[in-house]
């Protein structure tokens, strides 16, 4: 019998760029299974986002169990946690709640101001985003950036958002909104990775 201290959670590194195949291959599988939608991300765009500390990965050993990456928007004024998967062999163990916690905090450590959104269709996922403190917003709300939008492309509902001028499609919208929350906190060895990461874009 699985449990919680069988898996192992961290922000991703170049170590874990070999299961990029395997996540986006999850992701797919799991969203022709729901009937649902999805932005298509390529693998050089998944490890961009775990070369740059962007993203979170449980394993199971050296089995991939769950992920999900950071993306920001305008000018880092608003961040997205998202492409949230947990393997078909590791579902029912409360490993997405801390897949979504960790990159949760990762966000909100490094864009502290930002306010974080989300765009999803599962139930689950709004859960734990209530429980994080996110509320039900308006498409009006969420981020301009075309960049954004245009990663609904790839998704079979993105006719529902065309036609109502993107107000509102399949998914609800969500937001946190940094100002009325206390800061997180993420680990220091975390943090120096970060600073490290910054130091060399700039």
């Amino acid at each position: 019998m699985m449990n919680q201290d069988d898996f192992v959670v961290e922000v991703a590194s170049e170590e874990h760029l070999k299961y990029v195949d395997e996540i986006l291959a999850t992701i797919e599988e799991a969203a022709n299974i729901r009937g649902t939608g999805i932005a298509k991300r390529k693998p050089e765009y998944l490890a961009l986002k775990i070369r740059e500390a962007k993203a979170v990965i449980a394993l199971k050993g050296d089995r991939f169990a769950g992920f999900s990456y950071i993306e920001t928007w305008e000018d880092k004024h608003y961040v997205t946690t998202s492409g949230l998967i947990v393997h078909p062999d590791f579902r029912g163990l409360g490993l997405a709640k801390r897949i979504k916690d960790m990159t949760f905090s990762l966000a909100r450590t490094r864009w502290p101001h930002a306010k974080i959104f989300s765009l999803t269709s599962g139930a689950a996922v709004m859960a734990m985003n209530t429980q994080l403190g996110y509320k039900p917003v308006t498409f009006e709300e969420l981020t301009e950036d075309e960049a954004f939008w245009k990663g609904c492309d790839g998704c079979i509902n993105v006719d529902v958002l065309r036609r109502t001028d993107r107000k509102y499609c399949i998914c609800t919208g969500m937001l946190f909104d940094p100002t009325e929350h206390l800061p997180a906190k993420i680990s220091d060895e975390v943090l120096e990775r970060i600073r490290a990461i910054d130091e060399n874009v700039e």
